[in-house]
């Protein structure tokens, strides 16, 4: 029996791709969507026993379409196919209860393998140990605003809350990420992918 799949990518040609090689290996690819609303339909139509989605899609991203998906399909594998690596987003993405991640710079052949193996061995724990320093809501509203640039006054005017408050806010960042100024808690959150879909 060939396996049912579903492929959700906003990129027409690359979609075509990806089809064409798993037809040309015996998969059923039942259907097509370029955005993760149309995923989570189509998924629910068609109950595929593997979604394969990008991460990021216009009108939802490919990590709020997966957990979606396993509401109405929950017996649905689903692999993402993406260019980030950072960590917070993979782990997004593992917590969300996709199965495996593969990255879009994989060739079809080799792409196409690791879908079987996966298939083979949908238990076997696909994504790599992930540790990403969790951030309370109001510290990465703090932590957003330090990167898009504000000031400490800025931040506490646009938040509602006092500089001293910030200050607290930001010694908290600085010691979750393990750093000791704004540049560099910057350039790690970019690093780990803290904020990409905060």
């Amino acid at each position: 029996m060939s396996n049912r799949i579903l492929i959700a990518d906003d990129h027409a040609l690359f979609r075509m791709g990806i089809r064409y090689a798993l037809t040309a290996k015996g998969f059923d690819v039942v259907a097509e969507a370029n955005n993760g609303n149309e995923a989570i339909n189509l998924a629910l139509l068609e109950q595929p026993d593997l979604a394969i989605l990008d991460i990021k899609m216009p009108e939802l991203d490919g990590i709020a379409a997966c957990s979606e998906i396993l509401k109405y399909s929950p017996n649905t594998l689903i692999i993402m196919l993406t260019t980030f690596e950072e960590p917070a987003i993979l782990l997004a993405a593992k917590n969300a209860g996709a199965k495996a991640y593969l990255s879009k710079e994989t060739e079809i052949a080799e792409l196409v393998n690791k879908l079987e193996d996966i298939l083979k061995f949908p238990d076997y724990p696909w994504f790599p140990s992930l540790e990403v320093p969790e951030l309370t809501k109001r510290e990465a509203q703090v932590l957003r605003l330090l990167v898009d640039g504000l000031s400490n006054k800025e931040i506490a005017k646009n938040l509602s809350i006092s500089p001293e408050t910030v200050k607290d806010y930001l010694q908290n960042i600085y010691h979750k990420l393990e750093v000791n100024d704004r540049l560099a808690a910057a350039k790690k959150s970019r690093e780990l992918g803290l904020l990409m879909f905060a």
